[in-house]
């Protein structure tokens, strides 16, 4: 079957591309486990901010803001983005990288401000006076509704024409004349322009269709639930990040969710989590705050997949016509999936860069897949 655009990867970057292609022509999308979002898409923290990540990161970030906060007619039944705020804390001994991302955090988000100790425990009480010396709150940070997110992609592209296939692994990919030819478990598509957006799998992907891969390194992000003390009332906490990033703590469903911000490589995979990865969350848990984890109520794990400088790879293949990359996300693909739509489908039309992604900065130099095959 012949089509315009054919997409490998249902999770939230193969949809969101999925969803504005469609506008330009047909669009297959092929998803090789029994529903799209397996994978890293369906274990995400699930949140909204425009202060995490480099200069491309928060570009793409603020980019997506109106499109998260005021979603098309239809996309959405409730809204996709809930107030939350994040909280940045330091340790007494941390007062010049306390200053430096505060600087930074101000650079991009006006509303980002410094609070005095008990500033920060008013908004978190359970944190330990004898630790804590400084904090950064963005009051902005929202948490986000990932499975409405990627839903709304999905029914969006499906409503606009475009064809989703489940249970389709892809196990031949290359081009013929003008056209790639895939082969999956399910039939055969071709298509002039193929998007690899295979999450951990791309560089996989790239191989399979004589494509040089990035060098995508898929990395284990560790999260669990626990029940939040009785004590304390843990519903109207921001999200709370150590500042050397080695944990973070956020109210979730009625609970706790918990994370040691592991960025373990691995290979490509079901991931699961590891018992040390729990302990060593738990240990840092207690030691900066008044909780006790006496329960893990749920542990999961996933993948964060980067490139060598941790900035999202799209755009045409350099050395194989119309092969498109939109991968290595890391853990910023739900709040950039706007944005990484539009560019992705930008490349794919062969139009330039949208406007305000160029106005905040962001070249097609800093994303482009020839950056990392020099």
């Amino acid at each position: 079957m012949a089509v315009d655009f054919l997409i490998v990867g249902g999770g939230i970057a193969g949809a969101s591309a999925g969803y504005f292609l469609a506008e330009r022509g047909r669009v297959v999308l092929l998803e090789r486990e029994e529903a799209p979002g397996f994978h890293s898409t369906g274990r995400s923290a699930a949140l909204f901010t425009e202060t995490y990540g480099n200069a491309a990161i928060r570009a793409l970030t603020v980019c997506s803001g109106p499109f998260l906060r005021d979603p098309p007619p239809g996309f959405a039944e409730h809204p996709l983005l809930t107030p939350r705020g994040a909280m940045i804390v330091a340790p007494r001994d941390a007062e010049e990288r306390y200053r430096a991302a505060l600087a930074d955090g101000q650079r991009y988000v006006a509303s980002v401000r410094g609070l005095a100790a008990e500033e920060a425990l008013a908004l978190c009480p359970a944190l330990r006076r004898d630790w804590l010396g400084y904090a950064i709150h963005e009051p902005d940070a929202m948490d986000m509704d990932v499975h409405a997110i990627h839903q709304g992609f999905l029914r969006g592209l499906r409503a606009r024409g475009g064809e989703i296939v489940t249970s389709a692994e892809v196990t031949a990919l290359a081009r013929r004349g003008t056209l790639w030819e895939a082969a999956t478990s399910a039939g055969r598509w071709e298509a002039p322009i193929v998007i690899d957006a295979a999450g951990a799998w791309a560089d996989e992907v790239a191989r399979l269709a004589g494509v040089s891969p990035v060098g995508l390194v898929p990395k284990r992000r560790t999260a669990f639930t626990i029940d939040p003390p009785a004590r304390h009332d843990t519903s109207r906490w921001p999200m709370v990040i150590d500042i050397e990033e080695t944990l973070y703590f956020k109210p979730e469903s009625g609970r706790l969710l918990v994370s040691p911000a592991d960025e373990t490589p691995v290979a490509p995979c079901d991931i699961q989590p590891e018992e040390l990865d729990v302990a060593e969350a738990a240990d840092r848990l207690e030691a900066r705050t008044d909780i006790e984890v006496r329960r893990v109520v749920r542990k999961w794990a996933g993948l964060r997949s980067f490139v060598r400088d941790k900035t999202p790879v799209v755009g045409p293949a350099p050395d194989a016509p119309g092969f498109l990359w939109l991968a290595g996300q890391g853990g910023y693909g739900i709040m950039t999936s706007p944005a990484m739509g539009r560019l992705a489908t930008a490349f794919a039309t062969g139009e330039p860069v949208p406007a305000d992604l160029l106005k905040l900065g962001l070249a097609a130099a800093d994303i482009l897949p020839d950056r990392l095959l020099k």
